[in-house]
């Protein structure tokens, strides 16, 4: 279940929107230049088989936006110190707020991850699950949060392949909020 959450970025103990309606969630994001969209779940979805799986979805989205590059990327639990310490070095990296030069456009086609997008003096916690196309506009202020045991298939759209190459604010804003962990166990 797709679920937003808003709050004033001094910190979550008021929310200002609580939604799980996708109409709702894409209304709140639009007005930010945010894009808000689903497509169908397909079962047995892995990086291997994505991009074509969702090749005509992924073509519309390409050539209305103008991307070049389109790649899946899978993470999946296993019980190896190699996994759990790639997990872990994902995480660390994308849970500090950042931007891209490049918009950044993620369809989750398997498991979910939530971004939180820090616009004017709110975050906006837009926690997607399979079926979910998020657009988060370039240079829009953000972090990621895939959990501590992420399990997901995310197909990533870029203009070129430098386009997820992170610009770091040094802020520590992200250390205010729920986590994914605590996201989802809210639910």
């Amino acid at each position: 279940m797709t679920l937003l959450t808003v709050w004033p970025e001094s910190g979550p103990e008021q929310i200002v929107l609580r939604t799980t309606d996708a109409e709702e969630i894409a209304t709140a994001l639009k007005e930010h230049g945010v894009r808000f969209s689903r497509w169908s779940v397909v079962d047995g979805v892995t990086a291997e088989n994505a991009l074509e799986i969702f090749e005509k979805d992924i073509a519309r989205v390409s050539e209305t936006e103008g991307y070049g590059y389109v790649d899946a990327m899978e993470m999946t639990p296993a019980d190896t110190d190699e996994y759990r310490a790639k997990a872990v070095e994902f995480r660390n990296k994308f849970l500090a707020e950042h931007t891209h030069d490049d918009d950044e456009d993620r369809y989750f086609a398997r498991g979910a991850g939530v971004f939180y997008l820090h616009i004017g003096d709110k975050v906006y916690a837009v926690f997607c699950t399979a079926g979910d196309l998020l657009s988060v506009p370039a240079n829009t202020t953000h972090w990621f949060d895939m959990g501590t045991t992420p399990d997901y298939v995310s197909v990533r759209f870029f203009h070129d392949d430098d386009g997820w190459i992170g610009n770091f604010t040094g802020s520590d804003i992200a250390k205010k909020f729920p986590t994914f962990d605590e996201i989802r166990s809210g639910m």
